[in-house]
């Protein structure tokens, strides 16, 4: 990471900070977190969004997020199967939504694991019809491989469950990830605390994928601003070469004679 920037399909982005919208108290507390993240691509679950033109009073969320200031990042989440992801991203397509697309099938309702067939059979469509998909996966290097080699943007394993705030309990699996990957890799899902995610840029992926850490908390614009620090420090530690890890203690000073001489 000698580049402090971000690059996706072509696409440069100034954060390695990636929002999702979900449960925040308001769409202006929301708002404001995205604001202090320094985030420049936020998700959206489709089935929250608008799309029909009507004004629907309960689905307004697009009304408090600038497109010219951040990528809308439409997000199948709630879909059961591949056909249902594809309806979903051509939906949003067909509103004037970017065409690009966070692939989310998960249809277990307790762990909301995703599901690795429905994903791949979805992620084949959508590429061959001009989708630029950032598909979240279970930490699984082969899947990563064969996703990558359809023609994905990124690959998004997950740190733990959905919302869980465990943090990242599948580092061996992303760790062959990232070093097999020819894409961006962004850890999403289970990510709790800043350390967290600082924890993720440190082990070599490319970007985090942040929502209820930062939407669950107590003051959402505080935590936004918290994740920020934690994943911009991360970069520039990264940039900056960190000291590989040793076995064994290894001197800040050099060992000479001099206290011998001065007995």
């Amino acid at each position: 990471m000698s580049d402090s920037r971000l690059v996706i399909a072509g696409r440069t982005f100034g954060s390695r900070l990636l929002l999702g919208t979900g449960k925040f108290s308001s769409n202006a507390a929301m708002s404001a977190a995205l604001e202090a993240s320094g985030t420049e691509i936020v998700t959206v679950a489709l089935r929250r969004a608008d799309l029909s033109g009507k004004g629907d009073a309960f689905a307004t969320i697009l009304d408090f997020i600038d497109p010219k200031k951040y990528l809308l990042l439409p997000n199948t989440s709630g879909a059961m199967n591949a056909e249902e992801a594809v309806r979903l991203a051509r939906l949003a397509a067909a509103a004037g939504l970017p065409k690009w697309v966070k692939l989310e099938i998960h249809p277990d309702p307790h762990y909301l694991l995703p599901d690795p067939v429905e994903t791949f059979a979805a992620a084949e469509i959508l590429v061959k019809e001009g989708f630029t998909v950032l598909p979240y996966i279970n930490a699984d290097p082969v899947l990563a491989k064969r996703l990558q080699d359809v023609g994905v943007a990124t690959v998004m394993p997950l740190g733990s469950p959905i919302g869980s705030n465990r943090g990242i309990e599948t580092r061996a699996q992303i760790e062959i990830i990232i070093k097999q990957a020819t894409v961006p890799v962004v850890v999403d899902a289970g990510i709790g605390a800043p350390s967290h995610a600082a924890e993720a840029i440190e082990m070599g992926a490319d970007a985090v994928l942040v929502n209820t850490a930062i939407a669950a908390a107590a003051d959402p614009v505080r935590m936004a601003r918290a994740f920020r620090m934690a994943v911009e420090s991360a970069s520039e530690a990264v940039a900056a070469g960190m000291p590989m890890r040793g076995d064994l203690a290894s001197p800040t000073s050099p060992v000479t004679a001099f206290l011998s001489g001065a007995a």
